[in-house]
């Protein structure tokens, strides 16, 4: 092992440094070279700068740790409050819309083109629903976030008809024949197509589609000269169809589903009923059960929900806030109990050194 020298850093030991072999004194002269010694001897670079150097007091501590837990703790409570106030239907319908002599060979039941994916569930509301009311559908096990299916689209594709043929990344959708794919890739391909129709009072309720898919996505991601061609036209069917006649800046259904999810369990935007649901009203509703998550045991929800300034229901925030305030005022507590039964004193030459 190399023992490397030590020496302080005046200009004459800098000099004698810098003639040194071996890396450290290569490192020296370059220094010395290029920057010059001014550069090296300065109160930067020997850390004698100026600076507010804090006496960590056991009434710093515990001042700060207050002050934390009463900021933390209302925001928590606030939290926590906003999200009781949030009216929220959670129904899941993948297992109960599977005809019984199918229940033993799910795959089999979803695949087959013959027999009726029709399914009525009947939702009660159990509070007053104020408009909008937001449709979502949950997907359980659903692993958007992996490596190869997320990387499995072509950006480029979507926004300008000029690279309508960049399919690099897209196999094993990426062609039919020798005709592109449009929009190409796996994300495109499983596109979500069970559908809800809803209605109350055997009177249909509207499902708006507005505002679903985010600006910034519809205006810079997805082109509004770029149509789809060749989508779902392959040997085996992802998901659903897109309409050849509208721009992929318009097709709000697929540019929700293009935002990939981080984690297995997500839920993505299908509408908005925008009218209110009073208390312990009957909302009928049809699904089209169509899309296949049997054969990787997935789940599918149909979630109704109102919002708060917060987002949807959500009690994990407030409980962590509420969590790390009163941590603090339990530390802030304790601190204060040993600094009472065990003082310690500082040195006043030490304090001032």
């Amino acid at each position: 092992m190399p023992v490397w020298p030590t020496f302080s850093f005046s200009r004459s030991s800098f000099a004698e440094a810098a003639h040194l072999e071996g890396p450290f004194g290569g490192i020296l002269s370059f220094l010395e070279t290029y920057f010059g010694f001014s550069k090296i001897d300065s109160q930067f670079t020997q850390q004698e700068l100026p600076a507010f150097k804090p006496i960590i007091t056991p009434g710093w501590v515990v001042s700060t740790f207050i002050a934390i837990g009463i900021i933390f703790i209302p925001i928590g409570l606030a939290s926590l409050s906003a999200s009781e106030h949030v009216v929220e239907i959670a129904h899941r319908y993948d297992d109960e819309c599977v005809p019984i002599y199918y229940s033993n060979n799910l795959v089999a039941y979803i695949q087959s083109t013959e027999t009726n994916k029709t399914c009525i569930v009947n939702l009660i509301v159990p509070k007053q629903m104020k408009n909008p009311v937001y449709i979502y559908y949950q997907l359980d096990n659903f692993y958007q976030n992996h490596r190869r299916y997320v990387k499995s689209r072509s950006d480029k594709q979507l926004r300008s008809k000029d690279s309508q043929g960049d399919t690099a990344n897209c196999a094993p959708e990426a062609v039919v024949g020798n005709a592109p794919i449009i929009p190409c890739g796996l994300i495109a391909w499983s596109l979500f197509n069970d559908t809800y129709r809803f209605s109350r009072n055997e009177k249909p309720l509207e499902v708006s589609k507005k505002d679903i898919a985010w600006k910034s996505d519809q205006e810079h991601k997805f082109g509004s000269d770029v149509y789809p061609k060749n989508f779902q036209s392959g040997s085996l069917i992802g998901g659903a169809q897109l309409n050849s006649g509208i721009p992929l800046s318009e097709q709000v259904d697929l540019i929700v589903w293009m935002r990939t999810a981080a984690l297995p369990s997500f839920r993505k935007l299908f509408g908005k009923i925008e009218v209110d649901l009073e208390a312990d009203q009957k909302i009928s509703v049809v699904i089209q059960n169509n899309y296949n998550t049997y054969s990787f045991r997935g789940q599918k929800k149909l979630v109704l929900s109102t919002t708060s300034w917060i987002g949807g229901k959500n009690d994990f925030l407030g409980i962590a806030y509420l969590t790390v305030g009163g941590l603090c005022l339990f530390l802030s507590a304790s601190f204060i109990l040993v600094y009472i039964l065990k003082p310690r004193f500082m040195n006043p030459v030490l304090s001032f050194s």
